[in-house]
């Protein structure tokens, strides 16, 4: 894992080759109980931070077991639907008769804006989430534990500088406000996000919990993983033009219960982090330091791939209590990403 983190008692850490290092007696933003004053603090400040943790002597601790805690404060939490494949997985299975993209999909990074207040660090249980779901074979909608409860693997960046209020971010100032990455784990309760999403979308089925690493990673170590995007037909409006360069060769891997059950790597998704940012913000809308911005679930073209358990077992199983999910991700040029784990619990009686 490598990057900056936040020790439960306060103050900065770095870690890097599973070692970590507390940073909170050089001063200034390295004492603060969140990553926020640094992710405000600009590019330079980001260089600078690197540099002056990297060369840190200060003793290391193993960083699987370093007391950290949610890394930053969540200022508001966006996530999108940026892979072909997995959108086109969901297409078929949920419209088998029909096209499997919608129209608008292949024209802009589909998303929509969950709870920030829901999300949490890595290692934090999830409670089986509670709805109304309603069977294709039931007469009426009951309320009760969710019966497919999933999982969805994603690649998230997280925002430092912000922006104006009805000023929209271009693609390539990506790299002037966008601080960091994370993984994300969007936990998703499928029978109540099936029966409550028309006409509006996505709601009590997302946004119980959402799970990322408790280190961040910056943009700046992973310069040497970037790569070509895949093709885009039709070629995008010229708003959301450019930002192909930001493919990332990341390799990802999920964990069921200590057994790997699906290799990906962020490197196909459709809709680049650049072009999302540049949606995100395309109407005006502004960036606060904290946002979170996810790419939705990372699904490839291959058997095995597959970044949900709907996909992989074609919505015959879905996690069970007592489960444990890890997701991994290391980058092409070996650095590696902080892990999101978490485990099932029973819902509330």
């Amino acid at each position: 894992m490598t990057g900056f983190g936040v020790f439960e008692g306060g103050g900065l850490a770095w870690c890097e080759d599973g070692e970590a290092v507390d940073l909170s007696d050089l001063g200034d933003v390295f004492v603060a109980p969140s990553l926020n004053p640094l992710l405000a603090a600009g590019p330079a400040a980001w260089t600078q931070a690197i540099a002056a943790a990297r060369a840190h002597d200060g003793p290391r601790m193993p960083a699987a077991g370093a007391p950290v805690r949610m890394p930053f404060e969540v200022a508001d939490y966006v996530d999108f639907y940026s892979s072909l494949e997995h959108a086109s997985n969901l297409g078929r299975l949920f419209r088998p008769d029909q096209e499997p993209l919608l129209p608008n999909w292949r024209w802009l990074p589909v998303g929509y804006h969950g709870r920030a207040g829901t999300v949490v660090a890595s290692g934090t249980d999830v409670v089986r989430p509670q709805g109304q779901r309603k069977a294709p074979d039931e007469d009426a909608p009951t309320f009760g534990p969710s019966r497919r409860l999933d999982i969805e693997l994603e690649l998230g960046f997280v925002v430092g500088v912000g922006s104006a209020l009805g000023e929209p971010v271009a693609v390539e100032d990506f790299e002037r406000h966008v601080f960091g990455v994370v993984l994300v784990n969007d936990w998703s309760a499928r029978d109540i996000q099936a029966w409550e999403y028309q006409p509006l979308g996505p709601f009590l089925g997302k946004s119980f919990q959402t799970s990322i690493s408790a280190w961040v990673t910056p943009l700046a170590l992973l310069q040497d993983a970037r790569v070509e995007a895949p093709p885009q037909d039709p070629p995008p409006l010229p708003h959301l033009a450019g930002g192909r360069d930001w493919g990332l060769d990341v390799a990802l891997a999920v964990e069921l219960n200590g057994e790997t059950i699906s290799r990906g790597n962020a490197r196909t998704l459709y809709w680049t982090l650049p072009q999302q940012l540049a949606h995100a913000t395309s109407n005006g809308a502004s960036l606060r330091t904290g946002d979170l911005m996810a790419s939705g679930t990372i699904s490839g073209a291959e058997p095995g791939s597959e970044g949900s358990l709907i996909e992989l077992h074609r919505g015959e199983r879905f996690l069970e209590d007592g489960d444990e999910v890890v997701l991994r991700g290391r980058a092409a040029n070996g650095v590696e990403l902080g892990e999101v784990r978490g485990r099932v619990l029973p819902a509330n009686p």
